[in-house]
């Protein structure tokens, strides 16, 4: 995505400053590190959010502490969960630096803040981000049936079900692997039970296959819909809505001409495209509790 990474690297021009975390992932199933730094002291800093997420920030000062930390994270494995944009623009604008006669060695602006946080923690969770399909002028809720019945198992619900219920629904469906909901203005159905698809996901590996997300984009935008790969990363037809509700909303009012609710992806999909080398897809992933952006600030001059 350009222009977020354009925007950016403008403020990170005119305030030569970082403002927001880069939020990383690595692996402490015995949460040893987090024990370490569990600290009985009041915090430095503590705000509520307007989600009602309590933030409250320790400053670690003990020589000790700090050795032990360093020590238990030397040779960890860690993964970008938010903040690709943020790392990219760091980057760029580290390079712009060097590149302007600037090679001071290990200058401030050879750092980037970072939070890391334990994916094995239970207080970590991944939301799903559904889609929403607009502006489609030839849609028809019969014809995407029928495409979609190419795919995968297709069984038509209540039109009327909440979101409570589609959750529900979609919870219990994934057990078995991919499932979705596609909603209409008057009708909804449960894609499941993926039927092999040939030449669909070519250079795409099996792990990546695995994802909602893929099978999803792939199949169903792409082949049933029509909508082509730079439309779809450039959200000319396509928006992302967090809230089940929200989506649903879109097409029952008539502002959309079919949604998708997803399941979130597991944290062990997350880990094991990660360190494979891989990258996930747009809007895949959806961490929480946020990082809020302010509470430290990195002034690189």
């Amino acid at each position: 995505m350009a222009k977020p990474k354009a925007d950016r690297l403008d403020l990170l021009r005119a305030t030569k400053a970082h403002f927001g975390q880069i939020f990383m992932l690595y692996s402490d199933p015995g949460g040893e590190i987090d024990q370490a730094l569990t600290s009985s002291d009041p915090p430095d800093l503590e705000m509520c959010d307007e989600y009602g997420v309590l933030h409250r920030v320790w400053k670690i000062s003990d020589s000790r502490t700090i050795e032990a930390v360093r020590k238990k994270m030397r040779d960890k494995k860690l993964i970008i969960a938010d903040g690709h944009h943020r790392y990219e623009t760091a980057l760029t604008y580290r390079n712009e630096r060097r590149a302007g006669g600037d090679d001071t060695k290990l200058a401030a602006y050879d750092f980037v803040m970072m939070t890391f946080v334990n994916m094995d923690s239970s207080g970590l969770l991944i939301l799903p981000t559904h889609r929403v399909v607009h502006r489609l002028s030839n849609f028809s809720t019969d014809s995407f049936r029928a495409g979609a019945a190419k795919f995968f198992t297709v069984d038509e619900t209540d039109p009327n079900v909440r979101p409570e219920g589609v959750m529900a629904m979609l919870r219990e469906a994934g057990h078995g692997g991919t499932a979705m909901l596609a909603a209409t203005g008057e009708r909804a159905f449960l894609l499941s039970r993926p039927v092999p698809a040939e030449g669909i996901f070519k250079n795409v590996s099996l792990r990546q296959q695995s994802l909602d997300v893929v099978q999803l984009h792939k199949c169903l935008l792409e082949h049933v819909l029509g909508i082509s790969e730079a439309a779809i990363r450039d959200q000319v037809n396509v928006t992302y809505i967090r809230d089940a509700g929200e989506a649903l909303n879109l097409v029952r009012s008539g502002q959309a001409n079919i949604a998708f609710l997803m399941n979130p992806v597991r944290m062990e999909q997350v880990r094991d495209i990660a360190f494979a080398g891989e990258v996930l897809p747009q809007k895949s992933t959806d961490f929480y509790p946020k990082l809020l952006s302010g509470l430290t600030i990195y002034a690189l001059e």
